[in-house]
């Protein structure tokens, strides 16, 4: 099976090689790509470095500046697309992602277009958020599915994997989002287009290292997002 993950990162030169690893660990098949989006923490270096030692699994594409999460993804795409991978999965560098997950995912879009991770398939699994988060993100999970009528129970999921045909059918290249918005849009995508989507449990643990990239301003630009995404389709 061919799969890899695209992994943006911007100041991430705590969590990266941790992520590498344990990556290698529970899918040791699995390619990489690095999306560094010129992060003046070092990520890209170390990115670099990474690639060297296993160029045969690792490879880093470097962005010019920091464009926001959706265009890192687009031109990992791109990329990724230019080459035989049957399967292209996305997920965070932050550690919030655990690859412990990955077989479940393997396993599951053998059936499907698109398989998500799930925070919220088996209740609520969440480490280390406090109230007022957990009450947002299930606040937003709400609101994406009242908007869009996507039946998902996590729709603004950022751990996800697609079968090559499900991703090239969408025109990811197209989305209008740049922000994690994008995450919502490539999903709302799909669902319209009657890929079968998939579900699987995921625990969400949030980042020990490095800043959140989550504020007031992805907030606001998500509720607009979301609305903009209805009007459109």
């Amino acid at each position: 099976m061919r799969a890899i993950v695209v992994v943006p990162t911007y100041n991430e030169l705590a969590n990266l090689e941790t992520l590498v690893q344990k990556l290698k660990q529970y899918a040791p098949d699995l390619h990489v790509m690095i999306v560094d989006d010129n992060s003046p923490d070092g990520t890209g270096k170390l990115a670099d470095e990474l690639c060297a030692a296993e160029p045969e699994r690792i490879s880093v594409l470097h962005r010019e500046r920091k464009e926001g999460l959706g265009r890192a993804y687009v031109e990992g795409f791109k990329e990724v697309l230019k080459k035989d991978y049957e399967y292209i999965l996305q997920m965070d560098a932050d550690l919030s992602h655990d690859p412990v997950h990955l077989p479940d995912f393997f396993a599951n879009i053998q059936n499907h277009d698109l398989v998500v991770g799930s925070r919220y398939l088996k209740g609520i699994s969440v480490v280390n958020w406090d109230l007022k988060r957990l009450a947002m993100s299930k606040l937003a999970s709400n609101y994406v599915r009242s908007i869009t009528r996507m039946p998902f129970t996590d729709p603004t999921s950022g751990f996800n994997c697609w079968r090559r045909e499900a991703l090239e059918a969408i025109s990811f290249q197209n989305a209008f989002s740049s922000g994690y918005v994008f995450l919502v849009e490539l999903k709302y995508k799909a669902f319209r287009k009657r890929f079968r989507v998939g579900e699987v449990p995921i625990i969400f643990i949030e980042r020990k290292s490095g800043d959140s990239k989550m504020d007031w301003a992805v907030i606001w630009e998500a509720f607009w997002g979301v609305l903009r995404l209805r009007l459109r389709h």
